[in-house]
């Protein structure tokens, strides 16, 4: 079965700030439910680079792994797939898109 979802946030800050943050696997742990364990390699998400994370629910600690697949810092898009348990994959198309100078939409589809 599948299922298809785009949330979509307008941030108050300028674009460059919030990219900066998203393209940064290593701030991942700032805004997602999850501990950063390893990126592999290090530095700005480049594609095939491997994010290692574990996140808590059920009283269980569970395994993160996400692949990025394809990024493009000009357009400020960055595609990843998401391998959580029980067999779950999730494909992640991450825009970030300015409005004005301080403001921008972030879309996680």
């Amino acid at each position: 079965m599948a299922f298809s979802t785009c949330p979509i946030a307008v941030v108050h800050a300028p674009v460059e700030r919030v990219w900066d943050l998203l393209s940064e696997p290593s701030n991942y742990a700032q805004w997602w439910d999850a501990q950063t364990r390893a990126v592999t390699p290090s530095g700005s998400a480049q594609p095939g680079q491997c994010i290692e994370a574990q996140t808590t629910a059920l009283a269980r600690r569970w395994n993160v792994n996400i692949t990025v697949e394809q990024v493009d810092h000009a357009q400020r898009m960055i595609d990843l797939t998401t391998r959580l348990p029980f067999g779950i994959t999730v494909h992640n198309h991450i825009t970030c898109v300015p409005l004005d100078p301080t403001t921008c939409r972030v879309s996680f589809g």
